[in-house]
């Protein structure tokens, strides 16, 4: 699949410093420790919608992990799915009365226009499911050969049974994973089931729905082990982030767990798993179940996308936050204030600036404290402070490199 064009960033001197993130898995913030590549993999957006500011704040945290890295020397190969077949896209398409095809490629196309306003690095792999159905397939069927799957009705599920390492990526109680099963797709009281928290792998043909062949029936993928299969493919086990929002914890990034260890025998799927906050508004999670959406596209219409990424950027990404619609004046004057300041023909040391920046990134995505130093500068400068002639252009390589922002 397609990707979308990538930003041209501004070099900086020297070298960055080790990212730090906060794992999950292990309940603390830790350096990570890829090798010359470092591997990412953030999954997508189910494109039956637009994308909106809850999209954004999470895919702005990868990819300041992903400038981060960069900056400290590192290559990144960075994997991305889009969900191109499920449920909710299916039953959209027939609300509307449209393919489900061209609803996708319709919502993809914005994505790729929203991520690519909003200077997003794109992933080195773009992956829609319905291009890797084949390789699902062929997962589901090194699962059947570990004795991990059974069926029910012609579905294929997996079994809680064999994997022993089940619930250490969120550290869920079998009560709590229960109650957020069944709010996240899942189905807890089918019959047949040999445990509630089992879950579908392959979901056998069903009329009118697009389905593709395989070894165990026509039908098509479940949605857990998509992104296990897109990652091992192009990542291999072990990959150092598995990303995404904080309602991905469970049960996405759980089943997926299992599913790669017990596909590979290796442990951990990925060495660290890092989730976003979710954005509210009206008091609620934002979400296109409830309707209560800011669409980027919309916004980015009528402010300047470099008004919305710093009103997201204002966040520290772990945090839950509510939008409120004062959030994004505030990002444009903030924008104007940098943006006079780096025209100034000299500011403030410049490196102390860019050692600040560094630091506050490095420090798991420290992004408030990184614009509260430009914003410190900016004030600096604009009152005359500082005799380096070359601060502001340092400066605008830094916002540009590292927080993304073109001034």
């Amino acid at each position: 699949m397609r990707s979308w064009s990538a930003p041209k960033i501004r070099p900086l001197p020297g070298a960055g410093l080790p990212l730090r993130l906060h794992d999950t898995s292990a309940g603390e913030t830790r350096e990570t420790s890829p090798g010359p590549k470092a591997r990412m993999y953030v999954c997508g957006i189910t494109p039956y919608d637009a994308t909106h500011l809850g999209h954004a704040n999470t895919y702005l945290a990868f990819d300041s992990a992903n400038r981060v890295w960069r900056d400290a020397g590192h290559q990144v190969h960075f994997t991305q799915n889009a969900t191109d077949v499920d449920d909710p896209l299916l039953e959209r398409a027939l609300q509307i009365g449209v393919d489900w095809r061209d609803l996708a490629e319709k919502e993809i196309e914005l994505y790729r226009t929203d991520m690519e306003a909003l200077r997003v690095l794109p992933p080195t792999d773009y992956v829609g499911v319905t291009e890797v159905v084949g390789q699902v397939a062929e997962l589901i069927e090194r699962l059947k050969d570990k004795g991990a799957t059974y069926e029910v009705d012609s579905d294929v599920y997996f079994s809680v049974a064999a994997a022993p390492k089940f619930g250490a990526v969120s550290g869920y109680s079998e009560d709590r994973m229960l109650e957020l099963f069944a709010e996240r797709g899942g189905d807890p009281g089918r019959t047949g089931k040999r445990n509630p928290l089992d879950w579908l792998l392959w979901r056998a043909e069903r009329p009118g729905e697009p389905s593709w062949p395989s070894s165990f029936g026509p039908g098509r993928p479940g949605w857990h082990v998509e992104c296990t299969a897109i990652a091992l493919s192009r990542l291999g086990s072990g990959f150092d982030v598995s990303g995404g929002g904080s309602d991905l914890i469970f049960p996405h990034h759980e089943m997926g767990a299992s599913e790669g260890h017990i596909a590979t025998g290796e442990w951990p799927f990925a060495k660290a798993y890092v989730h976003a906050g979710m954005v509210a508004l009206d008091g609620e999670k934002m979400s296109k179940s409830r309707g209560n959406l800011v669409f980027v596209s919309r916004l980015r219409a009528e402010h300047d996308p470099m008004a919305v990424r710093l009103a997201l950027l204002a966040h520290h990404y772990r945090a839950d936050w509510e939008w409120t619609g004062d959030q994004i004046g505030a990002a444009a004057d903030r924008l104007a204030r940098w943006r006079s300041a780096v025209e100034l023909p000299g500011g403030p040391d410049g490196q102390a600036v860019l050692r600040e920046i560094r630091e506050r990134m490095a420090d798991d995505l420290d992004t408030p404290g990184a614009l509260a130093a430009v914003d410190a500068w900016a004030a600096r400068a604009d009152a005359g402070e500082g005799p380096d002639p070359g601060a502001p252009a340092l400066v605008r390589a830094a916002a540009d490199a590292l927080l993304g922002i073109a001034l």
